[in-house]
């Protein structure tokens, strides 16, 4: 291969073992790689893994594998893992966002290093006892141990939401949350976010990530004394959805008497009728941030996290309010 190329055996040997930048020229490395795909050269994996003491793998943890956006996350990842000759392991945690068990028995035998999404760093301490480099997916950017964190602009986000319901001209104590029943720090970030620029903490009904868990909250946040909600902001599209068929099961129609926002633009989005408004959430880019974040760590580079940004998308659910009318049998 190496007379192929016109070069020695050792620029060979730095070309194919990845290690060329900075000691040969982009040049010459195509001369080798085209010298090699001639030659129909190809690597022994096995043989380099063992040599270098890797496995080529990453595991990414997700809290489970129902839901369309991390099945997002993972496609990212898996894109960079490949051009990087590595694989990725998907693995639903059996606890949701609690503590991880060891899917392998001994993940240090099996992996190089571990991507986990909207989970806590410590809920992770159980997957290779703690000693593989970890890097969190939109998670608390302030907790110890991971080398890195890949997040989305989760705050502004809702911060984009609750101002488009205002400009809209809903008034902020007619604004109400349908909250992800789910301790984790994106689902805090959101809450937060929404109060802050509310200026007032909303009407909020907890739920689980469900459909019919949404309408049943919905139906019990809009059955509260006194006027109703003119804006429902949901933590998730699924519970948007669901929240959209409460509100047609009460008789009310959105946007007209209340406009419903989610949050993901999943496929759904776009499904229902009226279609929904939502923030745009880029989570292939958050796997494929995840996946380089890793590498970056593995290789000895700096491993920098990031914020990426959201987008809300405007759609036929949110509309100006009418005049606020009270359920039947209510005072208005």
């Amino acid at each position: 291969m190496a007379r192929a190329a016109g070069v020695s055996q050792a620029t060979v040997s730095l070309v194919l073992g990845e290690k060329w930048r900075g000691r040969v020229s982009e040049r010459t490395a195509d001369a080798v790689r085209a010298a090699a795909e001639t030659l129909g050269y190809r690597p022994n994996l096995a043989a380099r893994n063992l040599r270098l003491g890797r496995t080529r793998t990453a595991l990414l943890v997700v809290p489970t594998i129902t839901n369309e956006y991390f099945a997002r996350v993972y496609t990212g990842a898996a894109r960079v893992a490949a051009e990087h000759g590595f694989g990725v392991v998907l693995y639903p945690s059996p606890e949701g966002v609690g503590p991880a068990r060891d899917p392998f028995g001994s993940a240090q035998a099996a992996l190089d290093g571990i991507i986990a999404s909207s989970m806590a760093a410590d809920a992770l301490a159980a997957i290779g006892d703690g000693g593989l480099p970890l890097v969190m997916l939109d998670a608390d950017p302030g907790e110890p141990g991971p080398v890195a964190t890949v997040n989305l602009a989760i705050a502004d986000g809702m911060r984009q939401t609750a101002r488009h319901l205002l400009a809209l001209g809903h008034r902020p104590d007619r604004i109400a949350h349908l909250a992800a029943d789910i301790d984790t720090w994106t689902f805090r970030v959101r809450a937060q976010a929404l109060h802050d620029t509310l200026g007032t903490p909303p009407p909020t009904e907890p739920s689980p990530l469900a459909f019919e868990d949404a309408r049943h909250a919905t139906e019990r946040l809009l059955s509260r004394p006194g006027a109703h909600p003119t804006a429902l902001v949901c933590d998730d599209d699924i519970l948007a959805v669901g929240a959209c068929k409460a509100l047609r099961r009460m008789g009310l129609r959105v946007p007209d008497d209340v406009s419903v926002t989610g949050y993901d633009d999943f496929a759904l989005a776009t499904a229902i009728e009226p279609e929904l408004t939502t923030v745009r959430l880029p989570a292939e880019e958050v796997g494929a941030g995840g996946m380089t974040a890793l590498l970056d760590a593995l290789e000895g580079r700096p491993a920098t996290g990031t914020a990426l940004p959201v987008e809300l998308v405007v759609r036929g659910s949110t509309a100006a309010p009418r005049q606020a009318q009270g359920l039947p049998g209510r005072a208005g």
